[in-house]
Formats: C-alpha cells, sequence, structure tokens
C-alpha cells in the first residue's frame, strides 16, 4: 500500500512552482496565478476560500499542499489602544507583535526571528535564546493580522510597517526581503515600501548589502550612543563593528539610495544622559545623512537602565535642532502590556 505524499507548505513556493503544479495536473497555467493572488493578494487562509478554482482541483490542492498559519494566541489591550499579540507559530513556539494606533497612523510592528542572537543590555527580547529565523509567510501573517486588527477595532487601514519586534532582520536577510516584497508588491498586498522601516542594530556588511540590493523601504538604526566605549557597553556588537564603520556603511547607503537614515536613540539616566553624549550624537549626524528618534525608555527590570529625566530629552533636542537636525522625541506606548520598544520578551 503506497502511502499519502507528503503535504507541503503551498506558501513556500513560487508562482512557477505552483504553475508547474498545474501544468502536471493537466490544468492551465493561468489557474498558478489565480492561486498565487489568494495566497499573497488576498490573504487566504485555506483552498476553500479560492471560490474562482473548481472545487475538483481544490480537493486536488488540498491533497498536496497545506497552509502553515500562526495563530494570534493572545491578544491584550493597552489603555492606550496599543495591542500586543502573542503569536503562535505552526511549530509551536511564540513570538510577539504589536499595532500601535496614533490619529494619523496604524502602525504594525512585527518580529523577524524567535528570540534574538545579539546582546543589547536594555533589551528584554535579547535575554531570550534565538530559536530560528521567521519564514516570509510567517512575517506576512503578522502584518495579516495587524491589518485585520486596525479595521475590527479602529475601523481604518493599515498604513506603517516596522520590523522593529523581536529580532535582528538583517541576520534574516533573504526571509525579511522576501515577506517585504510580499507585502509591497502588486501581487501582494501592494503597500508602499516607503511606509515600510527595517530597524537593524547596524550590521555594516548588510547595510551595504542593501543599498547594493537597491531596497526602496526605510532604514533605522538602533544607535544609543555616539560614542564607541558608551555603545559598545550597552550593544556588544559595538566591538566587532564600532561606530566609524558603521558611519562607512550609511554613507555607502545614502550615495546609493539618496535617503537618510533615522537613528533610534534611548537616553538613560546616568549613562548617556549628559551633554557629552548629546553633542557626539550631534557631530556623528553632522557624517551621515540622519534624523533622529529620541526614544523613551521602558524598564524591563530594576536594573541599570533606568528612564531619564524628561529635562534630559529635552537637552538633546535642544542640541541636535541646533545643529539642524531633525529630531523628534517618541513618547512611549503600550507601556502597562509591555508592548513598548525594548520589553517584548513573550511574556503574558
Amino acid at each position: 500500500m503506497t502511502s499519502a505524499p507528503e503535504k507541503r507548505d503551498i506558501r513556500q513556493l513560487s508562482l512557477d512552482d505552483i504553475k508547474a503544479f498545474f501544468e502536471a495536473e493537466g490544468e492551465k497555467a493561468f489557474r498558478a496565478k489565480q492561486v498565487y493572488e489568494w495566497l499573497w493578494k488576498k490573504s487566504a487562509k485555506d483552498f476553500d476560500q479560492m471560490t474562482n478554482i473548481s472545487l475538483k482541483m481544490r480537493e486536488k490542492l488540498k491533497e498536496h499542499f497545506l497552509f502553515k498559519l500562526i495563530k494570534v494566541d493572545q491578544m491584550q489591550r493597552s489603555t492606550d489602544g496599543t495591542i500586543k499579540n502573542a503569536v503562535k507559530l505552526h511549530d509551536n513556539l511564540v513570538v510577539e507583535s504589536v499595532l500601535i494606533p496614533t490619529e494619523s497612523r496604524i502602525t504594525a510592528c512585527i518580529s523577524s526571528q524567535v528570540g534574538c542572537s545579539l546582546d543589547c543590555n536594555f533589551c528584554a527580547t535579547a535575554r531570550l535564546k534565538r530559536m530560528r529565523n521567521l519564514n516570509p509567510d510567517e512575517i506576512y501573517d503578522q502584518v495579516v493580522a495587524i491589518k485585520e486588527q486596525g479595521d475590527l477595532y479602529f475601523e481604518r487601514p493599515l498604513t506603517n510597517i516596522v520590523y522593529m519586534g523581536m529580532g535582528e532582520p538583517l541576520l534574516n536577510y533573504k526571509n525579511v526581503l522576501a515577506s517585504i516584497d510580499k507585502i509591497t508588491s502588486p501581487e501582494g498586498l501592494g503597500m508602499s515600501p516607503r511606509r515600510v522601516t527595517l530597524s537593524t542594530v547596524g550590521i555594516p556588511k548588510m547595510i551595504k548589502q542593501l543599498a547594493d540590493d537597491e531596497v526602496r523601504f526605510n532604514l533605522a538604526v538602533s544607535l544609543h550612543s555616539a560614542i564607541d566605549e558608551s555603545r559598545s557597553r550597552m550593544m556588544p556588537i559595538n566591538e566587532k563593528s564600532n561606530l566609524a564603520e558603521l558611519a562607512e556603511s550609511l554613507q555607502y547607503w545614502h550615495s546609493k539610495t539618496n535617503r537618510k537614515v533615522t537613528f533610534e536613540y534611548v537616553v538613560w539616566r546616568g549613562i548617556n544622559d549628559d551633554e557629552k553624549h548629546a553633542k557626539a550624537l550631534a557631530k556623528y549626524c553632522g557624517r551621515v545623512a540622519s534624523k533622529v528618534n529620541i526614544i523613551e525608555y521602558n524598564p524591563i527590570d530594576d536594573g541599570e537602565f533606568q528612564q531619564a529625566a524628561p529635562e534630559s530629552l529635552d537637552m538633546y533636542k535642544r542640541i541636535l535642532e541646533a545643529k539642524g537636525i531633525i529630531v523628534n522625541v517618541r513618547r512611549s506606548r503600550g507601556k502597562d502590556i509591555d508592548a513598548a520598544c525594548g520589553q517584548l520578551a513573550n511574556k503574558s
């Protein structure tokens, strides 16, 4: 007795792969494009939704393929409207994503890895062991889930996507770029690449690769200090790729894309909340075409990294603006449900 063929994940197939399947079944190749549209443009969750495919062919698809869908296992809502999702993957691993509402935007903050392999001392996610990279469909599904929540709870469309959740996107380069393609292409969700921001700790080699690949989305770098000694204390990766190397890669990025980088910069009490650090940041911004988001810190414990006084954030803003640097001070959202920047750690 022959056993049934092992089912493949339909969303791991390219359009050409699906065409080959239909042709082998004696079906017209254009059917593959219809299926592909259901997968990525209409975000179908099962084959029965594909109503322009014959019932017989849908049954054939079920025999050979399956969907490895994510599941929003737990949803928490903040008093400020922020929603945090605990997202269960097909292998029961969990990542987190966040819907961030403002008056003008609905932003999806999504994860690219289960855990993180970096050791940033101020970040809760960094305390988790990196289990694996997310596949393109698992990243895409987080976006779709938040898009649906925006429609349901706010009656507004998703406007922005930030790869600022769990993991380092540039250490999952191929899958992250494939997911952005599915989100931004006309054959997918059709969002503008200018509405997508990839946030990285700053890996010079991979930043140059982004530039060479002529990506059209935005780039943000978690900087937090423009003094090597201070940054290495917070972010050990700085010992491998220091600020000079990072600046050189970002100059290359700007020369290829003609777009500024955004520096994400958290200010901590007693660590980088003085004028020396603010002036060093202003000087660094003079080397790199950039703008700055000053971010209010969200404590993860009672350790050394604690929120700076509001006056320190104002001091940074004053010094940067005096040098003609665009700067925004970002107040955190979702702190009461551990959904704010640096707090994602699979806590329920």
